[in-house]
C-alpha cells in the first residue's frame, strides 16, 4: 500500500494523470523527436498527455535524444528496446507501458498531422472506439507525402484490407489512429508482433472479438493531409510488403497460420527451387558428378534459406556480420559432420593412399 507520504510529492508538484498517451515508434529518427514533441504539445494544449517514444536501439542515438528530452519534460518517456525490432511490437509495447485511458499512435517522421489529434480525441471521448486519421475521405489527401508509385500501392493495399475488415473504412492502412485502452486490452494477446500495419491487425481482431461478444465496434475517421518526411529516410521496403501480405493471410485464417510461419514456409519453398536449380546447373552444365552436385546444391539452398529467414522471417531478431556467419556454420550439422577421409585403403594394399580431403568437382 502506498502511504500518504509517498503520495504527497506528486500532488504538490502539480502532476496530473495523463488522459492520452501518444505512442511514437522510432528507428533512426534522432532529428525528428524534439520538433515532433513541440508540435504535439502545441496541438494538445489543455489535454493531459504523455509522449512515449519506443526506440529499437537506433544507431543514430535516437534513444539518447529522447532521454535528454525526458530530463526537461516530465511527460516524455523512452522505451529503449535492445534485441527487439519491428513497428507493430513497438506499438504494442508502448501502449502496454501506459495507464492512460486513451492512446494515439503517430509516426516520428512528421508525415502525420498532429493538429487533428484534438478532433480524434474528442471523437473517442464522445463514444468512438477507434478513430483513424484518413488520407482518402473528406478533405484528406496524400499531398506530397507519397510518390505516385507508393500512392498506387497504398490504394491497392487499402482495397485488399477493406475486404478483410468488412468495415466501411477509407484508410485501414493508416499508421495514424487513436483509440480506447479498453479495446486494446481486449485483443492485445491476439495481435501479431510482425509487420508494420498494426491498425489493420487491431481492427480485424477487435471486430471479431466484439462480434463474438455481440457488441459493436464503433470506428470514426478524421481527414488529414499526408506530409513529406521532415528528416531521415523512409523505412518502406519489400520486406514490409511481404509482411503485409503475410498478415492478410494470417488474419484470413483466423490466426491459425501466424505471419512468421507463412514466411518460413515461403522461404522453405524457395529453398527447394534453389536446390533443384543448383543441382541441375552443377550436374548438367558444369559436369559435377551427382554426389558433388547434390552437396553443392544443399550448401547453396541452406545458405539462401538462412539469409532469407534472417531478413524476412526473423527480421525482428536479425543477426548481422560475424554473428550471422557463426550461426550459419552451426546450422549446417550435416555439412560440418561430413568428413572425406585423408587416406583410403586400396584393395590388396597394406598401406593407405593419400587423397584429397575435399572431393574433386571435375568429373561426373
Amino acid at each position: 500500500m502506498i502511504d500518504d507520504v509517498q503520495k504527497q510529492p506528486a500532488a504538490h508538484s502539480g502532476w496530473i494523470a495523463p488522459q492520452l498517451a501518444v505512442i511514437v515508434p522510432s528507428y533512426n529518427e534522432r532529428d525528428n523527436i524534439v520538433p515532433l514533441y513541440d508540435k504535439v504539445a502545441t496541438a494538445l494544449k489543455g489535454i493531459a498527455f504523455e509522449f512515449i517514444v519506443v526506440d529499437d536501439n537506433s544507431p543514430d542515438g535516437t534513444a539518447a535524444t529522447v532521454k535528454e528530452l525526458a530530463r526537461e519534460r516530465f511527460n516524455v518517456r523512452c522505451i529503449h528496446r535492445i534485441g527487439r525490432r519491428g513497428l507493430s511490437s513497438a506499438v504494442v509495447e508502448g501502449i502496454s507501458a501506459s495507464a492512460a485511458p486513451y492512446f494515439a499512435v503517430i509516426d516520428a517522421d512528421h508525415q502525420h498531422d498532429e493538429t487533428v489529434l484534438p478532433q480524434m480525441y474528442a471523437k473517442a471521448v464522445a463514444g468512438d472506439d477507434i478513430v483513424v486519421g484518413t488520407r482518402y475521405a473528406g478533405d484528406g489527401k496524400v499531398g506530397d507525402g507519397l510518390s505516385a508509385t507508393r500512392e498506387a500501392g497504398s490504394r491497392l493495399a487499402t482495397r485488399l484490407s477493406s475486404l478483410l475488415t468488412g468495415a466501411k473504412l477509407s484508410d485501414p492502412m493508416s499508421g495514424f489512429f487513436l483509440m480506447k485502452r479498453e479495446v486494446f486490452d481486449e485483443i492485445a494477446p491476439t495481435l501479431s508482433k510482425d509487420g508494420f500495419k498494426i491498425l489493420l491487425d487491431i481492427i480485424v481482431s477487435a471486430t471479431r472479438f466484439r462480434t463474438r461478444a455481440d457488441r459493436t465496434l464503433k470506428i470514426g475517421e478524421v481527414p488529414y493531409t499526408f506530409r513529406p518526411r521532415h528528416a531521415g529516410e523512409s523505412k518502406m521496403s519489400p520486406l514490409i510488403v511481404i509482411q503485409f501480405l503475410g498478415l492478410l493471410v494470417s488474419k484470413m485464417t483466423g490466426g491459425l497460420l501466424p505471419t512468421s510461419f507463412l514466411l518460413f514456409g515461403m522461404v522453405g519453398g524457395t529453398g527447394v527451387l534453389v536446390h533443384l536449380f543448383t543441382l541441375w546447373l552443377t550436374h548438367q552444365f558444369f559436369g559435377f558428378n551427382f554426389t558433388n552436385a547434390q552437396l553443392t546444391a544443399t550448401i547453396v539452398a541452406m545458405t539462401t534459406n538462412f539469409v532469407l529467414n534472417n531478413e524476412l522471417t526473423y527480421s525482428d531478431k536479425k543477426l548481422r556480420a560475424a554473428a550471422s556467419g557463426l550461426v550459419w556454420a552451426r546450422s549446417m550439422p550435416s555439412v560440418r559432420s561430413a568428413r572425406w577421409p585423408m587416406s583410403r585403403w586400396r584393395p590388396g594394399s597394406t598401406s593407405p593412399t593419400r587423397t584429397s580431403s575435399w572431393p574433386a568437382f571435375s568429373g561426373r
